[in-house]
C-alpha cells in the first residue's frame, strides 16, 4: 500500500518540510505496524502457522495491530500482556478492548515474568501452554519487519535531504536507513531512554548515514508533558494532521524545534515519517482526564 507526502507550511523559513502519512495506510494496522507485519504474515503462512503470539503493554499499538491483522488474514492471535492487574480492566482499556473484539486471547503475566519474554525457556513454556505458534517479538522488530520498513521510502522521496522518524525498538529506522540514499541523512528521535539503541540499530542497519537526536523523549516512553499535549493540539488545529503522544508527536516537536533553532542548513528539504499509533490517543486521554489535564483533540 502507498502513503502520501503532505506539505507543512512554515512561516518565515526557507526549509521545505513534508510529512509522509503512513498513518493512513490502514485504520488499525497503520504506519510502521503495517510495514513490520507484512512479511511476517507471509512467513507465518509459509510455515503453515495458524496462530500469532506476541507481547505488549496496556496501550500497545503492536498488540492491536496484530489482533487486527489476525482478524483480517485468518490467524488466531494471542497477546502476552505485561501486568496481571490489567486482566480485570479490559473494558476500561480502549486498546485491549478493541484487540479482544478482533478475537485476540490474552495471557496476563507479572512484570517480573515479562522480563523473561525473550528467553528460550519462557518460549518453551508458552508452547507447552498454547501449542504451536508464530512468534512475533515485542514491538514487532525482526529481520522481516526491517524488510517491510525498507519499503517506507519510495523513488518519490529521493529529493529530501533529511528523513526523520520516531524510534522505539529501532526496527523502523533501520529499514529507513537501509532504503535511504547516500546523500540523505536519517534522523531518529528516541521516545525512551535507552543507551542500547545505537547497538540495536547497528544489528539491522547497513548504512551509516544516521544520527539519533535524544533530547525529545519528554521523560521516556509513555511520558508526556502539558507542553507536548499543547503542541499536538496546536499542530492539529493548524495542519489538520493528528499526532500520537508516544511516538510521532515527540518527533514532530523535535524537528520543528531544530528548525526554529537553525539546526538544519539553509534550503534543507525534510521528510518526517508519520508512523501511526493514533489508537493510543484514547488511552492517553483517559489518563489525562483522571489527572484533570488538557486532553488531546481527537480527529473522529
Amino acid at each position: 500500500m502507498e502513503s502520501y507526502n503532505q506539505k507543512i507550511i512554515l512561516e518565515n523559513s526557507n526549509i521545505t518540510l513534508y510529512i509522509k502519512r503512513e498513518d493512513q495506510i490502514h485504520p488499525y494496522v497503520s504506519g510502521n505496524k503495517f510495514r513490520k507485519l507484512k512479511y511476517n504474515l507471509v512467513q507465518a503462512q509459509k510455515e503453515n502457522k495458524d496462530t500469532l503470539l506476541t507481547f505488549g503493554g496496556a496501550f500497545s499499538n503492536h498488540i492491536l495491530a496484530v489482533a487486527a491483522a489476525g482478524k483480517e488474514y485468518g490467524f488466531k492471535t494471542i497477546g502476552i500482556i505485561r501486568g496481571e492487574e490489567l486482566e480485570d480492566k479490559i473494558s476500561e482499556n480502549p486498546t485491549l478492548k478493541k484487540a479482544q473484539e478482533f478475537g485476540m486471547f490474552f495471557n496476563f503475566i507479572s512484570r517480573e515474568d515479562y522480563r523473561n519474554k525473550s528467553s528460550v525457556v519462557f518460549t518453551e513454556k508458552l508452547k507447552e501452554k498454547f501449542g504451536d505458534f508464530y512468534l512475533l517479538p515485542e514491538g514487532g522488530t525482526n529481520d522481516l519487519a526491517v524488510k517491510g520498513c525498507e519499503e517506507i521510502l519510495t523513488e518519490n522521496d529521493k529529493e529530501f535531504d533529511y528523513i526523520c522518524c520516531a524510534v522505539g525498538t529501532g526496527g523502523t529506522i533501520s529499514g529507513i536507513i537501509n532504503c535511504s540514499r547516500d546523500n540523505q541523512k536519517v534522523l531518529g528521535f528516541p521516545v525512551l531512554k535507552n543507551d542500547f539503541l545505537p547497538e540495536d540499530i547497528c544489528r539491522f542497519a547497513k548504512n551509516t548515514n544516521w544520527e539519533l537526536v535524544s533530547n525529545f523523549h519528554f521523560g521516556s516512553y509513555g511520558k508526556v508533558t502539558n507542553e507536548l499535549i499543547d503542541f499536538i493540539n496546536r499542530f492539529y488545529q493548524n495542519h489538520e494532521i493528528p499526532l500520537d503522544p508516544i511516538y510521532t508527536g515527540k518527533m514532530v516537536y523535535g524537528v520543528l524545534d531544530l528548525i526554529e533553532n537553525k539546526w538544519f542548513p539553509e534550503q534543507a528539504k525534510i521528510l518526517m515519517i508519520h508512523t501511526g499509533g493514533l489508537q493510543g490517543i484514547a488511552g492517553m486521554n483517559k489518563l489525562l482526564k483522571q489527572k484533570n489535564q488538557t486532553e488531546i483533540i481527537t480527529h473522529d
